[in-house]
């Protein structure tokens, strides 16, 4: 039987171009929430006159959840397939943008006060829901191609996605000026509540999943699809994985690379917008474009080179590289309040970050080699949760020194790059024994 009959037999839908289009653009809807607070912090912050702690807390609040909730709803796509886990997750990131608006259309600005700082920190929770849709468009995308062309899908499908932060803290501030801060988030709800929309009318899982929920039985879903083209499927050994990876002590020292360079990239991608507009006073509008060209989407690119430099020279020697890089943007970032600096400050710590972020990945399948997948969940969940916990430290900094305190803050991407630099020697030194 011809593959087009066995489509039509089965009544199969989607096609592997189809399924990246609609993972990436899953993840594209939901990641943009990373830019929740950041661009905007200054006019939460007119309103309720928060502490620099408290402000880093609001602007970290969408990684919290949007680091924890990637191992379970990564592991969930081996049992049904990506569809389902990618809608729960947009579901409660718009739950968390209507609840968010509403706030603000109800009592912004005159009612709003620090008495309602819980409330819009929940929202911002739910909100972050969709930055988790990573963890399931990954397997989502290996599932619909095969082995040859994962390289080419998966890069596709994070580097597109991964620009929404930036282009978000672009548009939020244009919008902010044209219809206020009110009608900037209802607008956002607007286009994440249509996206979830056409994500849920469009997308579709692989052709095994399909066969799964039809009812035919695994050995024959897995027939069916390898003569369909598809060659992956799932163990049903996830959290096995994820108990086998665990126990290898490597494993947690990627845990602490990803999170100083991916979570310390959500970090700063939040927190960027309020630096140029605090310490340096440029309108939100321009704090937007200097996060998003200068920082979130120069790392996300240049992630495609540190991919090619890890498989030219090792992940260990691109990884010192790359944290010594981010020692140096840091360094300058401490010691200067002048613009041209900062924004050479700010260009060379996104570089380093960007190329340690896929120096970290190139390293999982060498560590952990018989638990990958599992090392994988633990890299990238535990490791996004530096983007929670990187913004509140930087504002103890704010509460000490005022207003210099956000350039005195990057102490803190200084020590976590010299951590960074001293596991990543470790590696290398123990790298002959793997």
């Amino acid at each position: 039987m011809s593959k087009k009959d066995l489509i039509i037999k089965y009544g199969l839908k989607g096609t592997p171009n189809s399924g990246l289009i609609m993972a990436t653009f899953g993840f594209f809807v939901g990641f943009a929430a990373v830019s929740l607070y950041g661009p905007v912090a200054k006019n939460f912050n007119n309103v309720m006159h928060m502490s620099g702690v408290l402000l880093g807390l609001l602007v970290a609040a969408p990684n919290l959840t949007g680091s924890l909730l990637r191992i379970p709803f990564g592991a969930w796509v081996d049992r049904v397939g990506g569809k389902k886990p990618m809608l729960t997750l947009l579901f409660l990131s718009v739950i968390g943008m209507a609840g968010l608006t509403l706030v603000l259309y109800f009592y912004y600005p005159e009612k709003i006060s620090i008495k309602m700082y819980p409330i819009i920190f929940i929202f911002g929770l739910l909100s972050g829901c969709g930055i988790a849709t990573f963890s399931v468009g990954i397997p989502q995308t290996s599932y619909w191609f095969p082995q040859k062309k994962q390289g080419f899908a998966l890069g596709t499908y994070a580097g597109l996605g991964n620009t929404a932060p930036g282009i978000f803290g672009i548009i939020l501030p244009v919008i902010l000026g044209a219809i206020g801060l009110t009608g900037a988030y209802a607008s956002w709800f607007l286009f994440l509540l249509t996206g979830t929309i056409i994500y849920l009318f469009f997308a579709n899982d692989a052709y095994y999943f399909q066969l799964i929920q039809k009812g035919v039985s695994r050995e024959e879903a897995i027939k069916i699809s390898k003569e369909l083209g598809q060659e992956l499927f799932p163990s049903g050994k996830v959290i096995e994985s994820l108990k086998i990876s665990a126990k290898v002590p490597k494993t947690w020292g990627l845990v602490v690379l990803y999170f100083i360079s991916f979570g310390g990239f959500l970090a700063l991608t939040a927190w960027f917008p309020t630096y140029w507009i605090e310490l340096h006073n440029v309108g939100i509008r321009q704090a937007g474009l200097l996060m998003a060209f200068g920082f979130s989407l120069l790392a996300s690119f240049i992630r495609v080179y540190g991919g090619f430099l890890s498989d030219k020279i090792g992940g260990e020697k691109t990884a010192i590289i790359s944290y010594s890089i981010v020692f140096i943007g840091a360094f300058i970032l401490v010691f200067t309040n002048q613009f041209i600096i900062a924004l050479i400050g700010e260009i060379t710590i996104s570089i380093g970050m960007g190329i340690a972020n896929a120096a970290v990945f190139k390293l999982v399948p060498k560590y952990v080699p018989n638990a990958p997948g599992g090392a994988s969940g633990w890299v990238g969940g535990l490791g996004a949760f530096g983007g929670f916990v990187v913004p509140p430290l930087l504002g103890i900094f704010v509460d000490l020194f005022g207003k210099i305190g956000y350039a005195k803050g990057f102490i803190v991407y200084m020590l976590l790059a010299v951590i960074g630099i001293v596991i990543s020697v470790l590696l290398k030194k123990s790298s002959q024994g793997v």
